[in-house]
């Protein structure tokens, strides 16, 4: 059986409250056999260590761009003071994130910014990895990530740019996640880009509930799937599954420490 991480998801949804047992089980029949967690809000953070403590699951937490509004970035208790206080007491964090840009929402690009350069800052001072979520962005972000000199680098989360754009990443000290979009045959250039990647240059996620699969579109994303991910992979690099496995698990254990 293949040895799996999947280095990114979204289990403390609610959308997996009333199968989150079953759902683990389904990941580890498929050989996936730990899941790295990303908080999206300050919300769901004492939540997502709950369930990583009780699951083995491995902690990342940050402020995610798309859920501005349910930010609070201003006064005493703002949520940028309260990540700083969580990434310092709570041992079981491998990373900040997920945060980072979406380039989507241009009406709210200047807060995005704000708010990631000032996580960027807190992962550098403590010596963190980032998990970085970056949508039509790969330039600009690759920019201030060279800028800032992060020490741990981190995880281009659900990365589906060029090979120059990757190398640019990786030449950083980040690594990049591939995950339901290499599944697409129409993802000429990823896959291309998939291709050329060393072998240590990236990670398998799932991103569950979202980042569908191809032959699932519609349907919930969950771990398990990135089994199906490891296959595709493999195939476009001309390898077998078992060494993409193995190559890309040990890089996210080094990533996260884990």
């Amino acid at each position: 059986m293949l040895e799996l991480i999947d280095a990114h998801c979204h289990l403390d949804f609610p959308i997996f409250d009333q199968d989150r047992s079953e759902v683990l089980q389904r990941a580890r029949q498929a050989g996936v056999g730990h899941c790295v967690i990303a908080a999206t809000t300050r919300s769901r953070w004492d939540g997502l260590l709950a369930l990583g403590n009780a699951q083995g699951l491995s902690v990342c937490l940050g402020l995610h761009p798309v859920f501005l509004e349910e930010h609070c970035l201003e006064g005493g208790d703002n949520d940028l003071l309260a990540l700083a206080r969580y990434l310092d007491c709570h041992a079981a964090i491998v990373a900040l994130g997920e945060c980072g840009i979406d380039a989507r929402f241009p009406e709210t690009l200047e807060s995005q910014w704000q708010l990631f350069v000032a996580q960027l800052k807190l992962a550098r001072e403590r010596d963190l990895p980032v998990v970085i979520h970056c949508v039509r962005a790969n330039d600009d972000v690759a920019k201030q990530l060279k800028d800032l000199a992060m020490p741990r680098g981190g995880l281009i989360h659900a990365f589906t740019g060029s090979y120059e754009q990757a190398k640019r990443f990786i030449d950083l000290g980040f690594r990049v996640g591939l995950g339901g979009a290499v599944t697409y045959s129409r993802a000429a250039r990823l896959r291309r880009a998939v291709a050329r990647l060393p072998d240590d240059g990236f990670v398998l996620e799932s991103d569950s509930p979202d980042m569908p699969l191809c032959g699932y579109q519609g349907q919930r994303n969950e771990p398990a799937r990135v089994a199906e991910v490891c296959r595709v992979v493999a195939e476009l690099r001309g390898q077998g599954q078992e060494s993409v496995a193995k190559t890309s698990s040990a890089t996210a254990r080094h990533l996260f420490g884990i």
